[in-house]
């Protein structure tokens, strides 16, 4: 690695440092730890989600895809960019309304039970891995290219840096190095977007002209099917992404940290902006990647594709392009694994050790230390799951966190704020059984089962499907429905309640 190259690395790592130092200093009460205290304005906040909504699946994982598979790989920007509407539309008022720090606050405005509290903790934490390790996957391929050390050293170095931030600044630490990546990694992807086009000087028609010839695909790049050749696994894809960012705790979690429900809506609207901008370039990541790097020198450098982007930067701009992407990406994945792992710790920390087994009577400090302690713990967890899942695809491994989210968690999302017959019975099976489901069918899955030995395990997949939402997250909402029918009548004076305060914010 060139001395230019550390160089930035060395100023990204410092300034996030320097920002979770002045952090650390505001950081005294729960609530600035999980919240900052919910001080945010709306670009802040606008700007933070989209830092932790910009993963390394995003940056590093759809420009490979795209660039070895066309337009399957885009699959995953139409995805994630559509998703937003939902959170938009249906999910960011109210959340911010009912709840206080997670997800279980919000479901537990209707339904105060300990019991819906720790089904919603285990998904939360459940998602948080999932995620976790697509992230740290990503870091490792990452760093191991451009330094020269071995995978777990690089995940390891990853690790360390995402539990100092939140173990010492809480969310404002996150926020603002969320924050600081995403205006540096759009900047990268304009820079390198633009870079791209002058190859093709300045005509989209030429770009998607000449397409047609320099990828072994021919053709077919521009077209459905390279990848996914099973329509139904296509759309199961879409199901998980499109309505698997409104379950996910991480992205929920962001709603609490401004005043209130107004500053939240227009919180997803410059996120909105943001992210679409982001997923239109991802055309031209992909694309250049294709025609100047070429599948063959992306695949020997990660077998997924994961290193597409710092190798396009490389080809069109030599060393010194290819640092600064390289370090815009790893300030990337520190700044969502550092959500992640806040969002983990606070599952924890607040719902599993504060309000179930303390049933509330805990203090500031005694919240605090539980959530530090629960941060190395998810970790570490986090950590050890990464360095076996090397050689898997990071977009991938994204899609399976947003159809768990989808699954386990979006249902009773729903079903809380608009239903009135919804109860405690119905919310306890569709958690439970969006999630059992979407678990059990990936571990069936070609995901984990591949004649050839290609994937985690050598043997015949018993599920068809590479992504199981057109399964999970139909019987979630069912389970959900027959669950609240088939049991005792819910409580019409507390959702009548619920919604006065899911649509007005009055307490």
């Amino acid at each position: 690695m060139s001395v230019i190259g550390l160089l930035f690395f060395v100023a990204i790592v410092g300034l996030t440092l320097f920002v979770t130092y002045l952090a650390s200093k505001r950081t005294n009460s729960a609530s600035e730890f999980y919240t900052a205290g919910g001080g945010l304005t709306g670009w802040q906040n606008g700007i933070a989600i989209a830092g932790d909504y910009l993963s390394a699946a995003s940056f590093l994982g759809i420009a490979g895809a795209i660039a070895l598979n066309g337009f399957d790989g885009f699959f995953y920007s139409i995805g994630y960019l559509v998703a937003y509407l939902v959170v938009l539309y249906i999910v960011a008022e109210p959340l911010r309304n009912l709840g206080k720090y997670t997800l279980a606050d919000m479901i537990t405005a209707r339904f105060n039970q300990q019991k819906v509290r720790g089904a919603a903790a285990v998904s939360t934490l459940t998602i948080v891995l999932f995620y976790m390790i697509a992230q740290l996957v990503g870091a490792g391929a990452l760093i191991q290219l451009l330094l020269g050390i071995d995978y777990w050293i690089a995940v390891l170095l990853v690790g360390i840096m995402m539990t100092t931030y939140v173990l010492w600044g809480g969310m404002a630490a996150t926020s603002w190095v969320q924050i600081i990546k995403a205006i540096l990694l759009m900047i990268g992807t304009i820079l390198i977007s633009f870079l791209v086009l002058l190859k093709f000087d300045f005509s989209i028609f030429k770009m998607f002209s000449d397409m047609k010839t320099v990828t072994p695909a021919g053709e077919a790049f521009l077209n459905p099917g390279v990848k996914y050749t099973n329509g139904i696994d296509t759309i199961s894809m879409m199901i998980a992404l499109v309505f698997g960012t409104a379950g996910l705790p991480h992205i929920l979690m962001r709603f609490f940290t401004v005043k209130d429900a107004k500053t939240a809506r227009s919180s997803v609207v410059y996120a909105t902006w943001i992210v679409g901008i982001f997923y239109i370039l991802t055309i031209f990541l992909g694309f250049g990647a294709a025609a100047f790097v070429g599948s063959d020198e992306i695949i020997a450098a990660n077998a997924a594709g994961n290193m597409a982007a710092p190798l396009l930067a490389q080809a069109l701009g030599g060393d010194l392009l290819m640092s600064f992407v390289s370090a815009v990406a790893f300030a990337t994945i520190l700044a969502v694994v550092a959500g992640l792992v806040l969002s983990g710790a606070s599952a924890f920390a607040h719902d599993i050790y504060g309000q179930i087994i303390k049933k509330g009577n805990i203090t500031e400090q005694e919240q605090m230390k539980a959530a530090r302690f629960a941060s190395i713990g998810v970790s570490v967890i986090s950590i050890i799951l990464a360095l076996g899942a090397q050689s898997m695809n990071v977009a991938f491994l994204v899609s399976l966190a947003f159809c768990i989210a989808a699954s386990a968690n979006l249902p009773v999302i729903i079903y809380t704020i608009y239903w009135k017959r919804f109860n405690t019975t119905g919310a306890l099976s569709a958690m439970i059984t969006g999630l059992v489901t979407a678990l059990i069918l990936v571990a069936v899955s070609p995901n984990i089962w591949s004649p050839e030995g290609t994937a985690i395990l050598t043997g015949t997949a018993l599920f068809p499907l590479t992504n199981p939402a057109i399964i999970s997250v139909p019987a979630g909402f069912i389970a959900g429905y027959i669950g609240s029918v088939l049991s005792e009548k819910a409580d019409a004076r507390k959702y009548a309640e619920v919604a006065v305060k899911a649509n007005t914010g009055l307490k």
